[in-house]
């Protein structure tokens, strides 16, 4: 009977059973911050896989943009505003992260069933009805990070790039069900268990991985549909002379036809008058012979294909002319067609038809090494001229038209351990004792640089400054607290060439260290 009086036993077991339906659903909570835990774990490693796969797409493009500067330089500098963005918000939300871990004792903060309050999330985000200075900067990071990625791409941006970048990153008010609206940082952090608010920030890491990941694909591929395309950057129109020389007054007869180079079509043989050619490259085969008689001289041939099974000849008809004396001179660079600031540019310089003694060659920075070979050490600007005379056999001085080269500054080099740059994995041991050196990616020039200084970054801790290229004795203590999974930054790393050590160099690329053990 509901009215009953309850015997002193009776009352025991009810009260056994509420303890013990209590310590249910406090088992079942626990769970549920493990769960949230093991989620963000997740998502950590996630982002670092990601990541990784990011920056060999980067790498592939700034080697494509330094092969083939008119097709990718443009994208390549859009990648790397979008890198920039992203790695600097992402580090953002890493220090935001950082920070609410260290609300808690630091044997508490792998522990994720101690994350069940909400007051340190509360406390970062909200003062009574209004947001905390780190709170108003938390929405408008995203906000930021979210129009500048979109002003990067333009108006080549892609409708759903658009569409899921103001999606992943919207901070519009959410609507309740009994029609009210609410501010999004309240309703996605307001009242949140750590360990949910420290999620839910790794899902806006994910998100920034993600995007970056799919911009990287969608530039790609906006390039491989432009080079599939008819237009005047994938055909060219060949004019095609009846003879390789004219006289003045001569009426001019030849054809034009639209010519593609497709560098993936590679003959099986190549035969340049009777000769076998060895030497091809992209697709193009590299003619070297002695140049015949003064006049006009054949060029015939063939391309050989196998197609089906069968041989498919393409005939190869031209011819070349070969004239007494000079009428320009012929300038070349042996390594690029710019020249660097900050380092010895080798230079070829000789005219046809004049000896190399007869030859002079004037610019700033340039020095004459022996016979054709020059060394340009360019200076301030943005072009040097290369001005260019000879006197042939007969007396007759001939004046070049002025040569220009473009100057650029070097890249920057890349941080490293061992040889390997970006992101890597080592032993906490073999970080301790490592030494940050630095190199130059994709550049032709041999360069000897040392490792002045840099910057490293433990989750969880502060900033550490060290001066040379190994770990002080702080950032190895510091590193000693360091778990397995965590990514160590380096960077700000500065350099210096060696063999040049006036000239400035840029700051290093970063690198991060994945710890594994």
């Amino acid at each position: 009977m509901a009215g009953a009086k309850l015997s002193a036993r009776q009352k025991m077991i009810n009260l056994m059973y509420l303890v013990f339906i209590a310590m249910l659903a406090l088992n079942m909570g626990k769970k549920v911050l493990s769960s949230f835990g093991y989620l963000n774990e997740k998502l950590e490693e996630s982002n670092t896989s990601v990541g990784r796969d990011n920056e060999l797409v980067l790498a592939d493009l700034r080697t494509k943009a330094s092969e083939q500067e008119e097709k990718y330089a443009e994208l390549n500098n859009q990648a790397m505003q979008i890198h920039s963005l992203s790695t600097d918000y992402h580090i953002y939300l890493q220090a935001v992260k950082d920070t609410l871990l260290n609300s808690l004792k630091p044997e508490l903060q792998s522990d994720y069933e101690s994350m069940d309050s909400e007051s340190a999330g509360d406390e970062y985000f909200f003062t009574g009805e209004r947001l905390t200075d780190n709170g108003a900067r938390f929405v408008s990071k995203i906000n930021s990070y979210r129009e500048r990625v979109i002003a990067v791409l333009g108006d080549s941006i892609k409708a759903d790039i658009r569409n899921n970048l103001n999606k992943r990153f919207k901070t519009d008010d959410v609507d309740l069900e009994n029609g009210l609206k609410q501010p999004w940082i309240r309703n996605r952090y307001e009242g949140f268990p750590l360990v949910a608010t420290l999620t839910n920030i790794s899902v806006i890491q994910s998100d920034i991985k993600t995007s970056e990941k799919e911009i990287y694909n969608s530039l790609l591929g906006r390039q491989l549909s432009k080079d599939a395309s008819i237009d005047e950057n994938t055909y060219k129109a060949i004019v095609l002379p009846s003879k390789p020389a004219f006289f003045k007054g001569e009426t001019f007869e030849g054809t034009i036809v639209l010519g593609r180079y497709d560098a993936s079509l590679k003959p099986d043989k190549v035969v340049i008058n009777g000769k076998e050619i060895k030497d091809r490259e992209n697709g193009a085969a590299l003619v070297k012979f002695k140049a015949g008689k003064v006049g006009e001289n054949p060029i015939k041939g063939s391309f050989i294909f196998k197609q089906g099974g069968e041989l498919v000849n393409i005939p190869v008809e031209s011819s070349y002319l070969v004239i007494p004396k000079p009428n320009s001179a012929v300038v070349s660079a042996d390594k690029m067609n710019v020249v660097y600031r900050g380092v010895e540019n080798p230079i070829t310089i000789s005219m046809p038809g004049v000896s190399d003694n007869k030859v002079k060659a004037v610019a700033v920075g340039l020095k004459q090494v022996k016979g054709t070979k020059y060394i340009l050490k360019p200076a301030k600007g943005k072009q040097v001229a290369i001005n260019v005379s000879g006197t042939t056999s007969d007396g007759t001085v001939i004046n070049s038209p002025p040569v220009i080269f473009r100057i650029k500054d070097m890249p920057p080099p890349a941080a490293s351990i061992r040889g390997k740059f970006g992101v890597i994995s080592i032993p906490k041991s073999s970080l301790i004792k490592a030494k940050i050196d630095a190199k130059m990616m994709d550049f032709d020039f041999d360069m000897k640089l040392k490792v002045l200084g840099f910057k490293l970054k433990i989750p969880g801790q502060a900033t550490i400054l060290i001066k040379g290229s190994r770990l002080n004795s702080r950032a190895q203590k510091a590193l000693v607290k360091a778990r397995r999974g965590d990514v160590i930054n380096i960077f700000d790393v500065k350099t210096v060439n060696i063999d040049n050590p006036s000239y400035k160099m840029k700051r290093a690329l970063p690198l991060n260290v994945e710890i594994t053990n």
